[in-house]
């Protein structure tokens, strides 16, 4: 009997080339992507440390999930992975989740992205290497799915990932959650934009998107109406 080859991860692509970037899967069918950010940067870090900050890990998001067997795809820092390894191995453990790689520690790759501080152009590739190092730890569902903090990226930050065999991917329904004080213009900007195959970002950092878990059961409600099935982003991208 023939030796089982080493398995392929969802979103693998051949190590050595640009990777491709992807905003949304096909447009026909009835399935969508819920993906939920979980961002962590130094300043970050720093406002937990000194108490300034309680969390930023939105446990009502995962509550809500769990309850309605809801799929839903993560990307993850390395950091935020580190400052809450708990709420990864529950995340790692639901069948209905999978694990992506968002940095380690949500520098940008580009100047100007939303005033994040820039990481160095010889240290990008180690920093996603790296974080795919500390999330796999965690088994459960991985995959070689990677976002860029902002989704800001050029040919320079695209040729820096081509060792590592990756899909970048963006998406085509920004929630605008981050910062919000009202749930109800997250959900407007979801079921506004959202089609077949869409990849949703929400964000999963209770300090500075307090909204979403608030947002969320109007979402799932309103994606019901339009006969969208959230899918697992492996699924939605085949």
């Amino acid at each position: 009997m023939p030796t089982p080859g080493p398995e392929v991860l969802p979103g693998a692509t051949r190590r050595g080339r640009r990777p491709p970037v992807v905003n949304h899967g096909p447009r026909t069918g009835n399935l969508v992507a819920l993906t939920f950010d979980a961002d962590l940067t130094v300043s970050m870090g720093s406002a937990l440390d000194s108490g300034r900050v309680k969390s930023y890990a939105n446990l009502r998001v995962l509550d809500r999930l769990e309850r309605g067997q809801v799929p839903a795809t993560f990307f993850l820092t390395g950091m935020w992975v580190e400052r809450y390894p708990d709420v990864t191995r529950r995340i790692a453990a639901n069948d209905r989740f999978e694990l992506a790689n968002h940095t380690y520690n949500h520098d940008a790759f580009v100047d100007d992205c939303y005033g994040l501080p820039r990481l160095r152009r010889d240290h990008m590739t180690s920093d996603v290497d790296k974080t795919f190092d500390i999330i796999q730890a965690y088994g459960g569902h991985q995959t070689r799915f990677f976002r860029f903090p902002g989704l800001c990226h050029d040919a320079a930050a695209l040729n820096a990932l081509a060792p590592l065999g990756v899909t970048v991917v963006d998406g085509d329904v920004v929630s605008g959650d981050p910062f919000a004080t009202r749930w109800q213009p997250i959900v407007k900007a979801v079921l506004t934009k959202v089609r077949p195959g869409s990849v949703i970002i929400l964000h999963v950092t209770q300090a500075n998107a307090r909204m979403t878990d608030e947002a969320l059961p109007h979402i799932l409600a309103g994606l019901r109406e339009r006969d969208l099935r959230p899918a697992l982003l492996s699924e939605v991208l085949g």
